[in-house]
């Protein structure tokens, strides 16, 4: 298990997106190892509180560690963000918050522990999974999906042309149970010849958004993040590929016209309301410095919206 995990990413620019106050109250949907969340209890001393979530029992061991000077002011539940609505319900009396942080995809913890099987720089089990209690893992996707299925998930999460030779190649190797053997197999297909992108990199990322149904996580809790805001609160959200932050994108966009019938459309029957504010139009990014001392941030897309008033 990692135990010294990177700097949270875009740290200043998160403080500075969701400007949490006393005595506010603030969600941390995958607190990982709690370096946000200790961020926004900070800035929302004495009275501000925070719920944080997380699917993975090693992030949550490591965020009570260093959330333990803020014991008073944090709840920390073993959940995934899209239990969102209920976890608020049932844990905490909170009517809305002003401010909701979503850090998606695999942390870089998850990553550098490779008993978890994230990664195929040190080889490990083909596991994948965010919550250990997931009963379908990377292997069982590799060894078990017909090779037309196979091929789909490595075409369609990782935008990996070559999906159908992996695929089969995949197929012809089975059994496989570790990440250097899934990694050597892609290898074989499309060589490395100094690449400087790892010919396997975009298969584990597809394997890995389809074990942890990344993609459908994210479109089931925007709405209950929108529900769960108060007038003037914030939405966050943190995406390390296109096919995340394309979804958020889209939701931040829909949610903040007052129409979104056909363009061609005459008169307006749908009947929606803006509910959102883009705080801005374009993600923010990390700027060369972050880069420089965490290379894996160089991907990162913060884009951050704010909930209007209501009309009643």
């Amino acid at each position: 298990m990692a135990t010294a995990p990177h700097a949270p990413v875009l740290y200043h620019e998160i403080i500075h997106a969701l400007q949490p106050k006393s005595p506010g109250c603030y969600v941390d949907g995958t607190v990982g190892a709690g370096g946000h969340a200790r961020g926004i209890l900070e800035a929302c001393a004495p009275e501000g509180r925070l719920l944080g979530l997380d699917v993975d029992p090693q992030a949550l061991a490591l965020a009570r560690e260093t959330l333990a000077p803020y014991v008073e002011r944090v709840r920390l539940v073993q959940a995934s963000y899209t239990s969102l609505a209920r976890i608020l319900s049932d844990e905490t009396n909170w009517a809305s918050v002003q401010g909701i942080l979503l850090d998606l995809g695999a942390s870089s913890m998850q990553f550098d522990t490779p008993q978890r099987g994230f990664s195929f720089q040190a080889d490990g089990p083909l596991d994948m999974r965010f919550d250990p209690s997931n009963p379908r893992s990377a292997a069982d996707l590799v060894n078990h999906l017909p090779e037309a299925e196979l091929a789909d998930i490595i075409y369609r999460y990782g935008e990996e042309r070559a999906a159908r030779r992996i695929a089969q190649a995949l197929v012809r190797a089975r059994p496989l149970r570790t990440t250097r053997q899934l990694a050597s197999v892609i290898e074989s297909v499309i060589p490395r010849r100094g690449r400087r992108v790892h010919p396997a990199t975009r298969t584990f990322q597809a394997l890995r958004i389809a074990v942890n149904d990344e993609l459908g996580a994210i479109e089931r809790v925007l709405p209950q993040a929108l529900a769960a805001l108060a007038p003037g609160g914030r939405l966050a959200v943190i995406a390390f590929h296109s096919l995340e932050d394309r979804l958020v994108k889209e939701f931040f966009r829909r949610e903040s016209r007052d129409c979104i019938c056909p363009p061609r459309q005459p008169i307006c029957t749908c009947g929606h309301v803006a509910t959102l504010k883009e705080i801005v139009r374009k993600p923010i990014r990390p700027g060369e410095a972050e880069v420089e001392e965490n290379p894996r941030a160089r991907s990162a897309r913060l884009r951050v919206a704010e909930k209007l008033p209501t009309n009643d």
